[in-house]
């Protein structure tokens, strides 16, 4: 074999060894899903919970009918954390003070709200603390999480 011949093969060898090895685009099954949650003195309504992965980081977006702004409220001064059970047992946390301008009136849309998940997680959510100007409202899941729990 000549040189130019066998650095090819070894190249394309090495090639197709570095392709097999690289990581797979990970994805959360399902990327929407809905669920009721009961805030208390603050109301209580329905939820929709958008989710993306990307390796171990995930991020879920929520908005919900169940907490509407009683005046307006500006952009990034949400601060929020919901709490996810984890195959049932375990909780895992995502926060976030990121939020679109909130007219007055308006349900409450937060997020992105960042959290850390490992392969194979099965989260539903749990409860959703919602902080608006020093004042917090905490929400409890009342409904089953539609159309399952993500999986990640």
């Amino acid at each position: 074999m000549r040189y130019g011949t066998r650095r090819l093969a070894i190249c394309s060898a090495l090639a197709a060894g570095a392709l097999a090895l690289a990581p797979t685009a990970e994805a959360v099954t399902p990327t929407t899903a809905t669920i009721s949650f009961d805030c208390g003195a603050y109301g209580s309504g329905s939820a929709t919970l958008t989710a993306t992965q990307s390796g171990t980081s995930a991020v879920i977006n929520v908005s919900t009918s169940a907490i509407t702004a009683p005046i307006s409220v500006g952009a990034n001064s949400v601060k929020s954390t919901l709490t996810l059970t984890n195959k049932g047992t375990g909780t895992v946390t995502f926060t976030g003070n990121s939020n679109p301008a909130i007219p007055a009136g308006s349900p409450v849309s937060t997020g992105p709200l960042k959290g850390t998940v490992a392969s194979g997680d099965s989260l539903v959510a749990k409860s959703l603390k919602v902080v608006v100007f020093g004042i917090t409202a905490t929400c409890n899941a009342t409904s089953a999480q539609s159309p399952g729990p993500f999986v990640f």
